[in-house]
Protein backbone atom coordinates (compact mmCIF):
# COMPACT_ATOMS: atom_id res chain seq x y z
CA UNK A 1 0.00 0.00 0.00
CA UNK A 2 1.11 3.48 -0.83
CA UNK A 3 1.34 6.28 1.97
CA UNK A 4 1.11 9.51 1.80
CA UNK A 5 1.44 11.85 4.91
CA UNK A 6 -1.76 13.52 5.72
CA UNK A 7 -3.31 15.94 6.43
CA UNK A 8 -2.72 17.71 3.11
CA UNK A 9 -2.83 21.55 2.96
CA UNK A 10 -4.07 23.22 0.41
CA UNK A 11 -2.77 26.51 1.58
CA UNK A 12 -1.30 28.89 -1.57
CA UNK A 13 -2.28 25.28 -3.69
CA UNK A 14 -3.29 25.86 -7.27
CA UNK A 15 -6.31 23.75 -7.48
CA UNK A 16 -7.71 22.60 -10.85
CA UNK A 17 -11.52 21.77 -10.76
CA UNK A 18 -12.55 20.03 -13.85
CA UNK A 19 -16.02 20.38 -14.68
CA UNK A 20 -16.23 23.30 -12.78
CA UNK A 21 -19.99 24.07 -14.20
CA UNK A 22 -21.81 20.87 -13.01
CA UNK A 23 -23.73 20.30 -10.18
CA UNK A 24 -20.42 19.23 -8.03
CA UNK A 25 -17.93 21.37 -9.65
CA UNK A 26 -19.34 24.64 -9.14
CA UNK A 27 -20.01 23.28 -5.74
CA UNK A 28 -16.54 22.53 -5.22
CA UNK A 29 -15.63 25.82 -6.47
CA UNK A 30 -17.64 27.42 -4.26
CA UNK A 31 -16.86 25.48 -1.34
CA UNK A 32 -12.63 26.15 -2.02
CA UNK A 33 -13.17 29.76 -2.34
CA UNK A 34 -13.42 29.93 1.60
CA UNK A 35 -9.96 27.81 1.90
CA UNK A 36 -6.28 29.82 1.90
CA UNK A 37 -5.59 28.03 -1.74
CA UNK A 38 -3.34 30.40 -4.02
CA UNK A 39 -6.29 30.00 -7.19
CA UNK A 40 -8.67 27.85 -8.26
CA UNK A 41 -8.32 26.93 -11.67
CA UNK A 42 -11.44 26.47 -13.98
CA UNK A 43 -12.06 26.18 -17.90
CA UNK A 44 -14.71 25.82 -20.28
CA UNK A 45 -15.18 23.44 -22.90
CA UNK A 46 -14.62 26.48 -25.22
CA UNK A 47 -11.43 26.91 -24.20
CA UNK A 48 -10.45 22.81 -23.58
CA UNK A 49 -11.16 19.85 -25.21
CA UNK A 50 -10.81 16.86 -22.20
CA UNK A 51 -11.68 14.18 -24.98
CA UNK A 52 -8.40 15.51 -26.66
CA UNK A 53 -5.62 14.17 -24.89
CA UNK A 54 -3.18 16.58 -26.79
CA UNK A 55 -5.33 18.85 -25.67
CA UNK A 56 -5.23 18.62 -21.89
CA UNK A 57 -1.41 17.55 -22.11
CA UNK A 58 -0.86 21.15 -23.04
CA UNK A 59 -3.14 22.37 -21.01
CA UNK A 60 -1.76 20.73 -17.67
CA UNK A 61 2.21 22.05 -19.38
CA UNK A 62 1.15 25.08 -18.98
CA UNK A 63 -0.93 25.57 -15.90
CA UNK A 64 0.74 23.30 -13.55
CA UNK A 65 -1.80 22.49 -11.07
CA UNK A 66 -0.86 21.46 -7.77
CA UNK A 67 -4.06 19.63 -7.29
CA UNK A 68 -6.82 18.13 -9.84
CA UNK A 69 -10.46 17.27 -8.99
CA UNK A 70 -12.27 15.27 -11.60
CA UNK A 71 -15.30 16.42 -11.47
CA UNK A 72 -15.90 16.68 -14.90
CA UNK A 73 -18.08 13.65 -16.94
CA UNK A 74 -21.33 12.83 -19.07
CA UNK A 75 -24.24 12.08 -16.34
CA UNK A 76 -27.79 11.49 -16.55
CA UNK A 77 -30.52 9.08 -15.53
CA UNK A 78 -31.65 5.85 -15.77
CA UNK A 79 -33.42 6.98 -19.38
CA UNK A 80 -30.21 8.49 -20.90
CA UNK A 81 -28.17 5.96 -19.69
CA UNK A 82 -30.18 3.37 -21.67
CA UNK A 83 -30.74 6.01 -24.71
CA UNK A 84 -26.46 6.75 -25.31
CA UNK A 85 -24.81 3.52 -23.40
CA UNK A 86 -21.73 4.42 -26.51
CA UNK A 87 -21.50 8.19 -25.28
CA UNK A 88 -21.49 7.66 -21.95
CA UNK A 89 -18.50 4.39 -21.72
CA UNK A 90 -16.07 6.21 -24.51
CA UNK A 91 -16.38 9.99 -23.07
CA UNK A 92 -16.31 9.69 -19.68
CA UNK A 93 -13.52 6.73 -19.92
CA UNK A 94 -11.45 8.90 -22.42
CA UNK A 95 -11.88 12.30 -19.82
CA UNK A 96 -10.73 10.37 -16.97
CA UNK A 97 -8.03 8.74 -18.59
CA UNK A 98 -6.82 11.85 -19.98
CA UNK A 99 -7.06 13.75 -17.14
CA UNK A 100 -5.22 11.58 -14.80
CA UNK A 101 -2.39 10.78 -17.32
CA UNK A 102 -1.87 14.49 -17.37
CA UNK A 103 -1.60 14.61 -14.07
CA UNK A 104 0.93 12.18 -13.57
CA UNK A 105 2.78 14.02 -16.37
CA UNK A 106 3.43 17.12 -15.02
CA UNK A 107 3.84 15.99 -11.32
CA UNK A 108 0.23 17.13 -9.50
CA UNK A 109 0.60 16.77 -6.13
CA UNK A 110 -2.96 15.47 -5.29
CA UNK A 111 -5.41 14.33 -7.26
CA UNK A 112 -9.05 13.40 -6.33
CA UNK A 113 -11.58 11.55 -8.59
CA UNK A 114 -15.04 11.40 -8.44
CA UNK A 115 -16.70 8.14 -9.17
CA UNK A 116 -20.36 7.20 -8.73
CA UNK A 117 -22.31 5.16 -6.40
CA UNK A 118 -23.66 3.00 -9.27
CA UNK A 119 -20.15 1.61 -9.78
CA UNK A 120 -21.65 -1.17 -7.04
CA UNK A 121 -23.27 -4.73 -7.63
CA UNK A 122 -27.05 -4.01 -8.20
CA UNK A 123 -27.30 -6.71 -5.65
CA UNK A 124 -24.76 -5.59 -3.00
CA UNK A 125 -25.11 -6.64 0.43
CA UNK A 126 -26.62 -2.95 2.08
CA UNK A 127 -25.60 -0.70 3.21
CA UNK A 128 -22.67 -0.92 0.44
CA UNK A 129 -19.31 -0.89 1.38
CA UNK A 130 -15.94 0.01 -0.61
CA UNK A 131 -14.71 -3.69 -0.69
CA UNK A 132 -17.92 -4.42 -2.27
CA UNK A 133 -16.40 -3.45 -5.89
CA UNK A 134 -16.27 -6.38 -8.30
CA UNK A 135 -18.10 -8.68 -6.39
CA UNK A 136 -20.99 -8.88 -8.74
CA UNK A 137 -23.44 -7.88 -11.93
CA UNK A 138 -23.85 -4.36 -12.27
CA UNK A 139 -27.39 -2.94 -12.41
CA UNK A 140 -28.12 -3.09 -16.61
CA UNK A 141 -29.68 0.46 -16.75
CA UNK A 142 -26.55 2.17 -15.98
CA UNK A 143 -23.70 -0.31 -16.89
CA UNK A 144 -21.91 1.85 -19.18
CA UNK A 145 -21.56 4.81 -16.91
CA UNK A 146 -20.56 2.60 -13.98
CA UNK A 147 -17.66 0.72 -15.88
CA UNK A 148 -16.53 3.77 -17.17
CA UNK A 149 -16.39 5.33 -13.36
CA UNK A 150 -14.62 2.20 -12.17
CA UNK A 151 -12.13 1.95 -15.52
CA UNK A 152 -10.93 5.61 -13.43
CA UNK A 153 -11.07 4.17 -9.48
CA UNK A 154 -8.50 1.45 -10.74
CA UNK A 155 -6.44 4.15 -13.31
CA UNK A 156 -6.26 6.16 -9.71
CA UNK A 157 -5.06 2.76 -7.99
CA UNK A 158 -2.54 1.80 -11.04
CA UNK A 159 -0.90 5.49 -10.61
CA UNK A 160 -0.48 5.28 -7.00
CA UNK A 161 1.22 1.66 -7.48
CA UNK A 162 3.36 2.00 -10.49
CA UNK A 163 4.41 6.01 -9.88
CA UNK A 164 3.62 6.51 -5.87
CA UNK A 165 1.33 9.23 -7.43
CA UNK A 166 -1.26 10.47 -4.42
CA UNK A 167 -4.04 9.86 -6.78
CA UNK A 168 -7.59 9.24 -4.55
CA UNK A 169 -11.20 8.43 -5.42
CA UNK A 170 -14.85 9.56 -3.44
CA UNK A 171 -17.73 7.23 -4.58
CA UNK A 172 -20.63 10.21 -3.78
CA UNK A 173 -24.26 8.97 -3.20
CA UNK A 174 -26.94 10.85 -5.32
CA UNK A 175 -26.52 14.10 -5.66
CA UNK A 176 -28.86 16.75 -5.94
CA UNK A 177 -28.72 20.95 -5.54
CA UNK A 178 -28.46 23.80 -7.49
CA UNK A 179 -27.33 23.69 -11.03
CA UNK A 180 -28.70 20.05 -11.53
CA UNK A 181 -29.90 18.94 -15.18
CA UNK A 182 -33.70 19.24 -14.98
CA UNK A 183 -34.28 17.96 -18.10
CA UNK A 184 -37.74 16.42 -18.59
CA UNK A 185 -36.37 12.44 -19.33
CA UNK A 186 -32.56 12.27 -19.01
CA UNK A 187 -32.90 14.27 -15.60
CA UNK A 188 -32.03 12.13 -12.26
CA UNK A 189 -35.23 11.75 -9.92
CA UNK A 190 -34.91 14.32 -7.18
CA UNK A 191 -34.87 17.61 -10.19
CA UNK A 192 -37.25 15.29 -12.72
CA UNK A 193 -39.82 15.25 -9.23
CA UNK A 194 -38.95 18.59 -8.78
CA UNK A 195 -40.01 19.58 -11.52
CA UNK A 196 -43.01 16.96 -12.51
CA UNK A 197 -44.66 18.82 -8.83
CA UNK A 198 -43.76 22.17 -10.13
CA UNK A 199 -45.99 21.86 -13.16
CA UNK A 200 -48.62 19.95 -11.15
CA UNK A 201 -48.86 22.58 -9.03
CA UNK A 202 -48.91 25.73 -11.56
CA UNK A 203 -51.34 23.78 -14.01
CA UNK A 204 -53.82 22.49 -10.92
CA UNK A 205 -53.11 19.00 -12.53
CA UNK A 206 -55.25 16.31 -10.32
CA UNK A 207 -52.31 13.91 -10.41
CA UNK A 208 -48.37 13.82 -11.05
CA UNK A 209 -46.53 10.64 -12.25
CA UNK A 210 -43.69 8.80 -10.29
CA UNK A 211 -41.57 6.66 -12.25
CA UNK A 212 -41.34 2.68 -10.90
CA UNK A 213 -43.10 1.17 -8.09
CA UNK A 214 -42.08 3.59 -5.14
CA UNK A 215 -40.74 0.96 -3.55
CA UNK A 216 -37.11 1.25 -4.08
CA UNK A 217 -34.69 2.85 -1.95
CA UNK A 218 -32.10 5.75 -2.24
CA UNK A 219 -30.33 7.82 -0.46
CA UNK A 220 -29.40 11.47 -1.46
CA UNK A 221 -27.18 13.96 -0.34
CA UNK A 222 -26.65 18.19 -0.70
CA UNK A 223 -24.03 18.85 -3.46
CA UNK A 224 -22.87 21.56 -0.58
CA UNK A 225 -22.42 19.08 1.69
CA UNK A 226 -20.63 16.71 -0.94
CA UNK A 227 -18.35 19.32 -1.37
CA UNK A 228 -17.88 19.93 1.95
CA UNK A 229 -17.06 16.13 2.82
CA UNK A 230 -14.75 15.98 -0.43
CA UNK A 231 -12.74 19.22 0.60
CA UNK A 232 -12.53 17.03 4.06
CA UNK A 233 -11.13 13.76 1.84
CA UNK A 234 -8.75 15.76 -0.05
CA UNK A 235 -6.75 17.24 2.79
CA UNK A 236 -7.34 14.11 5.50
CA UNK A 237 -7.61 11.09 2.90
CA UNK A 238 -5.02 9.23 1.05
CA UNK A 239 -5.48 5.71 0.50
CA UNK A 240 -5.38 2.89 -1.84
CA UNK A 241 -9.02 2.41 -2.10
CA UNK A 242 -11.78 4.28 -3.14
CA UNK A 243 -13.79 6.12 -0.09
CA UNK A 244 -17.15 6.45 -0.03
CA UNK A 245 -19.33 9.59 0.32
CA UNK A 246 -23.10 9.75 1.69
CA UNK A 247 -25.45 10.47 4.52
CA UNK A 248 -26.33 7.09 5.98
CA UNK A 249 -29.18 7.19 5.50
CA UNK A 250 -31.84 6.13 2.33
CA UNK A 251 -35.60 6.63 1.74
CA UNK A 252 -38.33 4.93 -0.65
CA UNK A 253 -39.06 6.64 -3.76
CA UNK A 254 -42.38 6.71 -3.11
CA UNK A 255 -41.81 8.81 0.74
CA UNK A 256 -39.04 11.38 -1.80
CA UNK A 257 -41.87 11.95 -4.10
CA UNK A 258 -44.61 12.81 -1.23
CA UNK A 259 -41.78 14.79 0.76
CA UNK A 260 -41.07 16.91 -2.77
CA UNK A 261 -44.65 17.36 -3.50
CA UNK A 262 -44.98 18.73 0.46
CA UNK A 263 -42.13 21.02 -0.17
CA UNK A 264 -43.16 21.79 -3.50
CA UNK A 265 -47.22 22.67 -2.13
CA UNK A 266 -48.75 20.23 -4.64
CA UNK A 267 -51.57 18.86 -2.97
CA UNK A 268 -52.75 16.21 -6.07
CA UNK A 269 -52.59 12.25 -6.44
CA UNK A 270 -48.54 10.63 -7.09
CA UNK A 271 -49.50 8.11 -9.67
CA UNK A 272 -46.83 5.18 -10.30
CA UNK A 273 -46.36 4.36 -13.73
CA UNK A 274 -44.98 0.77 -13.23
CA UNK A 275 -44.20 0.51 -17.25
CA UNK A 276 -40.74 2.60 -15.81
CA UNK A 277 -38.31 0.41 -14.64
CA UNK A 278 -37.01 0.80 -10.87
CA UNK A 279 -33.55 0.14 -10.89
CA UNK A 280 -31.46 -1.18 -8.28
CA UNK A 281 -33.29 -2.41 -5.56
CA UNK A 282 -31.64 -0.33 -2.86
CA UNK A 283 -28.81 1.60 -2.76
CA UNK A 284 -26.94 3.11 0.54
CA UNK A 285 -23.79 3.65 1.03
CA UNK A 286 -21.43 2.35 4.28
CA UNK A 287 -19.83 5.60 5.68
CA UNK A 288 -18.17 3.88 8.15
CA UNK A 289 -14.59 5.23 6.83
CA UNK A 290 -16.19 8.72 6.41
CA UNK A 291 -17.86 8.78 9.73
CA UNK A 292 -14.54 7.93 11.62
CA UNK A 293 -12.67 10.46 10.19
CA UNK A 294 -14.97 13.01 11.42
CA UNK A 295 -17.07 13.90 8.83
CA UNK A 296 -21.00 13.86 8.99
CA UNK A 297 -24.04 15.20 6.95
CA UNK A 298 -25.22 18.70 7.80
CA UNK A 299 -28.34 19.41 5.36
CA UNK A 300 -31.39 17.46 5.94
CA UNK A 301 -33.25 16.04 3.00
CA UNK A 302 -35.84 18.31 3.26
CA UNK A 303 -34.04 21.80 4.05
CA UNK A 304 -32.09 20.49 1.02
CA UNK A 305 -35.05 19.62 -1.10
CA UNK A 306 -36.37 23.43 -0.44
CA UNK A 307 -33.01 24.84 -1.28
CA UNK A 308 -33.46 22.89 -4.46
CA UNK A 309 -36.77 24.11 -4.99
CA UNK A 310 -36.18 28.16 -5.01
CA UNK A 311 -33.10 27.59 -6.59
CA UNK A 312 -35.51 26.43 -9.49
CA UNK A 313 -37.84 28.56 -9.52
CA UNK A 314 -35.35 31.11 -9.07
CA UNK A 315 -34.21 30.02 -12.54
CA UNK A 316 -36.06 28.07 -14.52
CA UNK A 317 -35.76 30.11 -17.58
CA UNK A 318 -32.07 29.28 -17.77
CA UNK A 319 -31.41 26.17 -16.19
CA UNK A 320 -29.37 23.64 -18.12
CA UNK A 321 -31.46 20.91 -19.84
CA UNK A 322 -28.92 18.75 -21.62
Amino acid sequence: MTNFNTPYKLKNKRVWVAGHRGMVGSALVRRLASEDVGEILTTTREDLDLQNQESVNRWMGINKPDVVIVAAAKVGGIHANNTYPAEFIYENIIISSNIIHAAHKVNVEKLLFLGSSCIYPKFAEQPIQETSLLTGPLEATNEWYAIAKIAGIKLCEAYRKQYGCDFISAMPTNLYGPGDNYHPENSHVIPALLRKAHVAKITNAESMEVWGTGTVRREFMHADDCADSLVFVLKNYSEDSHINIGTGQDITIQALATLVAKVVGYGGELKNNISQPDGTPRKLMANDKLSSMGWTSNIALEEGLKQAYAWFVENQDSIRES
